[in-house]
């Protein structure tokens, strides 16, 4: 069975997603979901850095709560700058984060939290994963927002991936 469903949560949201944009549940609509679920998994096998291994469910949770705020209080900030602030007093920075995590699977995690939270974007990961450039739309302290990066997301990620 592994070697046909490599990825069975892949697989079945795949098979989901085929059907609720389908919108049928006919022989073809089925037969087509289960072979985009079977060969989906298959062809992309290559590009997922390593198996994930989820170590603590609940930090993994708590995490979520944390980047639900986050993105939250970042959309707020960045319109109320944008809202408030001429273009010439926005200091839009890159900041150089220096990361201990070395699991793809959480660098994979820490690159969705950055794009996805409005205000940053993750700019590029070293060749040796050792420091992260991030892209930020205003930034008034570098040192503070290096040490949120570290404690917030890094540190959980770290516990959730690698321990």
């Amino acid at each position: 069975m592994k070697r046909w469903m490599p990825s069975r949560p892949l697989s079945l949201a795949l098979f989901a997603v085929w059907l609720l944009l389908n919108q049928s549940l006919d022989a073809v609509t089925l037969l087509s979901a289960a072979a985009m679920a079977i060969a989906v998994p298959l062809l992309t096998r290559g590009l997922r850095p390593a198996p994930v291994r989820m170590r603590r469910p609940g930090v993994a949770l708590r995490l979520s709560f944390v980047v639900t705020w986050d993105m939250l209080k970042s959309a707020y900030d960045v319109a109320r700058l944008l809202l408030t602030r001429r273009t010439s007093h926005i200091a839009a920075k890159f900041v150089h984060v220096p990361l201990d995590m070395r699991d793809p699977n959480g660098l994979a995690v820490l690159a969705m939290i950055m794009c996805l939270t409005p205000g940053t974007a993750w700019g590029e990961i070293s060749f040796d994963s050792r420091t992260l450039l991030i892209h930020l739309f205003d930034l008034d302290d570098e040192a503070a927002f290096i040490a949120m990066i570290k404690t917030r997301y890094e540190r959980p990620l770290m516990e959730i991936f690698e321990s």
